[in-house]
């Protein structure tokens, strides 16, 4: 199947928009600039890096592609200069990173697709690339990683990877299968994050239903 450049432009897109969020997460650890800048590249750069370390395919592109660590660098430094008027509107931030997230999941999807690998295969592309950065972020925050924690947040980008297979399956190809998979993983976070969705928590003995 043809998807043309808009692969590419999905990728750097959502590196752009990860790595921002990375920046931001810096700053709020009260980081030095250089702590920014690695945290700019970790979330930008994480989860593309885990994805294609599982797909297979190596040189990794942040190392084939000058691009993607030069995106993120450009972020962090701009998110270091805003601080003092941007950072602190978390609701923002948490309205972007869904877009990052909609669109890494549709990009892991497509490259394992191209990889002629089954539905399992395609949906857990999908999510490695869409929460991979955010978990080594929140590993090096000394934080239980959100994606385990957070409203419906590594949920839709699962439920993306069922859409995108089931649409494939029913013929829809090239950019729209794309397009409609970042779409709805973005829309379904937003949704969970605005009326906190949450998946059932296991209870303790003795503990009362919340």
């Amino acid at each position: 199947m043809e998807y043309g450049s808009i692969v590419y432009a999905f990728d750097i897109f959502g590196t752009l928009i990860f790595a921002i969020t990375g920046a931001v997460k810096g700053v709020k650890n009260r980081l030095d600039f250089l702590g920014v800048l690695v945290f700019a590249i970790t979330v930008g750069c994480g989860g593309g890096m885990i994805r294609d370390a599982f797909l297979g395919i190596f040189p990794l592109a942040i190392f084939r592609d000058n691009a993607y660590v030069i995106v993120s660098i450009l972020a962090g430094i701009g998110v270091f200069i805003l601080s003092p008027k941007a950072v602190g509107r978390w609701g923002i931030i948490q309205y972007l990173d869904a877009v990052g997230l909609g669109v890494f999941t549709a990009i892991g999807c497509v490259k394992a697709e191209l990889l002629g690998l089954g539905t399992i295969g395609v949906i857990t592309s999908g999510v490695f690339g869409a929460v991979g950065g955010g978990v080594l972020r929140d590993v090096f925050s000394r934080e239980i990683p959100m994606v385990f924690t957070s409203d419906f947040y590594a949920s839709a980008s699962i439920l993306g990877g069922l859409l995108f297979s089931l649409l494939f399956k029913l013929g829809v190809s090239g950019d729209i299968l794309m397009y409609a998979t970042a779409l709805f993983t973005t829309i379904l976070r937003m949704l969970g994050y605005h009326y906190r969705w949450k998946l059932p928590v296991a209870r303790m003995v003795g503990e009362e239903k919340r």
